[in-house]
């Protein structure tokens, strides 16, 4: 029941080297791991999260005070990145963890490398999925089985 950065913590000592990544697993990518680590590597910071755009699962419209609609756009990619999950991070970062069930990576720790300017993102160009549902499994499953798995 510990949460990601109170695992990540307990397991700290079977990491070698000053450098290590970290993945949720629970998501798929083709993302260029030694782009992602060559980009980590120049922004001289602790942690690298991996960004991504989502497309939003709806149509988005803006109204005006009217009520009259202003602008339509069917499933638009959102302007805002997501962390999709595919970290890298300098040993340094074990400081900020703890072994508490609640120490949760997301909250305090990554919000602390945030506001300390040591956190970077890496943009994704390509492709991601979550599997965090019935409906994403699904999806996968058939992208896998027709041959067109973009993460193979």
């Amino acid at each position: 029941e510990t949460l990601k950065g109170g695992r990540l913590k307990r397991v700290a000592r079977y990491i070698e080297g000053d450098r290590f990544m970290v993945t949720y697993g629970d998501g798929v990518a083709d993302i260029d791991i030694d782009r992602l680590l060559e980009f980590h590597k120049k922004s001289g910071t602790i942690g690298t999260f991996t960004g991504v755009r989502m497309p939003s699962r709806f149509g988005t419209v803006r109204t005006g005070e009217d009520g009259k609609i202003i602008s339509w756009e069917e499933k638009p990619v959102l302007n805002e990145y997501i962390n999709c999950g595919f970290f890298v991070f300098e040993r340094a970062f074990l400081d900020y963890l703890s072994e508490d069930e609640g120490c949760d990576l997301e909250k305090e720790p990554l919000q602390r490398l945030a506001a300390e300017g040591q956190l970077s993102m890496y943009p994704h160009p390509g492709e991601w999925q979550c599997m965090d549902t019935l409906r994403d499994a699904i999806h996968l499953n058939r992208l896998w089985d027709s041959g067109q798995a973009f993460w193979a």
